[in-house]
């Protein structure tokens, strides 16, 4: 909860949507998402309704490696995997999942 007030607090200070947003701790997260969606969508001139979402993932765990918003998108840490695992790609590659390393 604490880290939740946090990134409220440094967010509603600078009144702009900070480079990576922890997304575990927006009480609402699906409307975070629709708000890309929309925000895509006005500056591309696309209809709305054509919106979806599209997950890259990152080799980067270090929120410092993106010190400025995107251009389209946004950047999203706190996604958790449940009966899966994770392999980092290596450089620019994505990953993929792997089988689970139990209690991990």
């Amino acid at each position: 909860m604490l880290l939740r007030i946090v990134q409220l607090n440094e967010w509603s200070e600078e009144l702009k949507t900070p480079s990576v947003v922890w997304i575990s701790g927006l009480f609402n997260p699906m409307s975070y998402l629709t708000a890309i969606m929309q925000v895509t969508a006005r500056a591309g001139g696309l209809p709305l309704d054509d919106m979806c979402l599209k997950t890259d993932i990152l080799n980067s765990k270090n929120k410092a490696d993106f010190p400025v918003f995107p251009e389209s998108g946004a950047y999203i840490n706190g996604f958790f995997l449940e009966g899966a695992g994770w392999e980092a790609g290596r450089g620019e590659e994505q990953g993929y999942l792997t089988d689970m390393i139990l209690k991990e």
